[in-house]
């Protein structure tokens, strides 16, 4: 479990736990070390962005199972900036966490996965939805819609699925400083959610879980929106001028 010591990832190493999961949480933030011993699993510090952290990653899958039956890669940031401020540095960082991340740990994953293991992705709603200040989150997470569907139809006979969760506004840390920054911000998101509320990390979690599960058995390939129906209405707030 990538990106695990806040928000949605916390979350659904949780609910994995709570399962009954043998979990390894991984996260940059030192902090994931005391969230993995409040869940009684292990933790490791790491930073995705580097491959070469990601085999270091999975050398402590190999000490410690020295197998796998579920990756879960959520680790991701943003980065706000319009088109003619957007830096290369900004846009190769972001790329770097939200997408090729998962790629290589995809590949390790399934060099150690036998039949029925699954990878989850976290994507977003925003791989179909364009925000016109996060350019290199939209790209990166539409990039790891693409990356679901081929590496499913790559591992599928070898009896692995890949899928992913796209979530809409979920009340996150991040969230809560989005809010707390902008007085119009929570105005602005329930405009564009039929539901008229954010959703739950658990909520998010959920789906996961499901992904994850034998219940999900014939899926792969696909990506679920638990978004409060703002794929379907297809609106974006514009930003002020």
């Amino acid at each position: 479990m990538t990106g695990a010591a806040r928000g949605i990832g916390r979350a659904i190493a949780a609910r994995f736990a709570a399962e009954g999961a043998d979990v390894l949480l991984a996260d940059i933030a030192p902090e994931v070390e005391a969230v993995a011993a409040e869940l009684g699993q292990a933790a490791l510090v790491v930073d995705v962005a580097r491959k070469t952290e990601i085999d270091r990653l999975f050398a402590a899958v190999d000490a410690r199972w020295g197998g796998l039956d579920i990756l879960v890669n959520n680790a991701g940031v943003t980065h706000a900036a319009a088109l003619d401020e957007l830096t290369e540095d900004d846009f190769d960082r972001v790329f770097a966490i939200n997408c090729k991340a998962a790629l290589w740990a995809t590949q390790a994953a399934a060099r150690r996965m036998e039949g029925g293991a699954a990878i989850v992705n976290m994507s977003s709603v925003n791989a179909r939805l364009g925000i016109p200040d996060q350019i290199p989150y939209a790209l990166s997470k539409a990039a790891l819609t693409q990356l679901t569907n081929v590496t499913a139809i790559a591992l599928a006979p070898r009896g692995i699925r890949v899928n992913a969760v796209g979530p809409g506004s979920i009340m996150t840390e991040m969230m809560q400083g989005i809010l707390d920054a902008s007085p119009d911000a929570g105005a602005r998101a329930m405009s564009r959610t039929p539901m008229g509320r954010f959703g739950t990390v658990e909520e998010i979690a959920a789906v996961a879980l499901f992904l994850a599960s034998d219940e999900a058995s014939y899926m792969t390939g696909q990506t679920i929106y638990p978004d409060g129906g703002r794929m379907g209405l297809n609106y974006t707030v514009p930003l002020p001028a």
